[in-house]
């Protein structure tokens, strides 16, 4: 396949950012501030409309409840409108309040289940007003050691508890559960691998789905595989694209591993999960720490189009033919040559075809927005984890 071959594919291409990439952030020892950072949502929202005039990949921007809650969400979601954006996934927090110390939806007390369980209700409200379609559910429920809880009935509760919380979507909407191996949990997490979360999904009903964050592994996980068994069961939902070196490190997509990247993005196409009918729904869910956050976006939205890509040059009658006959070497060097093939100036030409920069980050370096909010943006709060 020729690069113009994949400009339908491509065009089609969309990657919701997370409203949190644009706050502060850094480690358990320290959340760094920074120049310029939001103290509102809308400024998120202001921010986030950057990158998608500069790519033409981010219509939509995720939010975080309660991190992003407003008093009208109606307005919210024109406020973005009138930036070029649409309001998208709701992410629900059930990791930052006391009462949830050992758990939420899998809590041992029924009051605190139904704290949490009411909270993902205001969730679904809020969807209702801001026409979002998923309901990302992470968390941070587990124990620390062992003997600490009762493993099987934690399964059960959290069984119950979802399904209170799915009885209650509309029609359009979906409930789309992460999973993640370890932290703050270390003997045990309730949702640990895609397993656990196809499991308890499949009991739901068809329209709860597995959330894939690509750093929610153990070291060595093949995730491509995981790719294309959630797209062979129909159980993929959304991605949460991210980068790591040991573990949920939240690094820019593609920085640690970009073979990684292309190998899982090969399987999406492979599976049909480009196709908007597919409903597979790509977001990145990255943290900032050292690196300035608009251009960290830009970059990161780049390099998912990048290697989308160059996994859409495989060519697959061929690969088919060489697997068939057992053409070991022959089927890896059809990936390998699709990974090696810089796409990069055909991608800045079609940008500027479409009255786009050709290289957006540094079009954002040159058009003095970060000045402009380094300045502006004194006083107030700036917006960081747990604001």
């Amino acid at each position: 396949m020729d690069f113009a071959d994949t400009i339908p594919q491509l065009a089609a291409q969309a990657i919701e950012l997370p409203s949190w990439a644009f706050g502060n952030s850094g480690t358990r020892f320290k959340v760094f501030g920074s120049a310029g950072t939001p103290r509102t949502v809308q400024e998120k929202i202001a921010d986030a409309a950057q990158v998608h005039a500069l790519t033409g990949l981010a219509p939509k921007v995720a939010l975080h409840i309660p991190w992003d809650q407003v008093d009208d969400y109606a307005a919210l979601g024109r406020y973005a409108a009138d930036l070029g954006l649409a309001l998208g996934t709701v992410n629900s927090n059930t990791f930052q309040d006391d009462l949830y110390k050992f758990g939420s939806l899998t809590h041992t007390d029924a009051g605190v289940r139904r704290k949490a369980v009411d909270h993902h209700l205001e969730c679904l409200e809020i969807m209702n007003q801001t026409g979002s379609q998923d309901l990302k559910i992470w968390l941070a429920d587990g124990t620390n050691y062992p003997g600490q809880g009762d493993i099987r009935g934690r399964q059960d509760r959290l069984h119950e508890s979802l399904a209170a919380i799915y009885d209650r979507l509309g029609p359009e909407q979906r409930l789309v559960l992460e999973y993640k191996f370890f932290e703050p949990a270390f003997y045990h997490t309730d949702v640990p691998d895609w397993g656990t979360s196809y499991v308890q999904v499949s009991a739901l009903g068809e329209r709860a789905l597995v959330c894939l964050d690509t750093g929610h592994h153990a070291p060595g996980t093949n995730i491509e595989f995981i790719v294309a068994q959630l797209l062979r069961l129909g159980r993929l939902g959304s991605f949460d694209f991210n980068s790591r070196f040991y573990a949920d490190d939240d690094l820019i997509v593609g920085a640690a591993d970009p073979f990684q990247l292309f190998r899982i993005l090969y399987e999406v196409v492979r599976g049909g999960g480009l196709d908007p009918a597919s409903g597979v729904a790509f977001m990145l869910d990255q943290c900032h720490n050292v690196e300035d956050k608009i251009p960290g976006q830009i970059r990161s939205v780049l390099n998912v189009q990048e290697m989308t890509a160059r996994a859409l040059l495989v060519d697959t009658e061929a690969l088919a033919i060489a697997q068939e006959a057992g053409d070991v070497l022959g089927a890896n060097a059809l990936i390998m040559d699709a990974f090696y093939t810089d796409v990069r100036p055909d991608l800045a030409a079609w940008r500027e075809s479409r009255g786009l920069p050709a290289d957006p980050v540094r079009a954002y370096a040159e058009s003095g927005y970060q000045t402009t909010i380094n300045t502006e943006r004194t006083g107030g709060t700036q917006a960081g984890w747990g604001a």
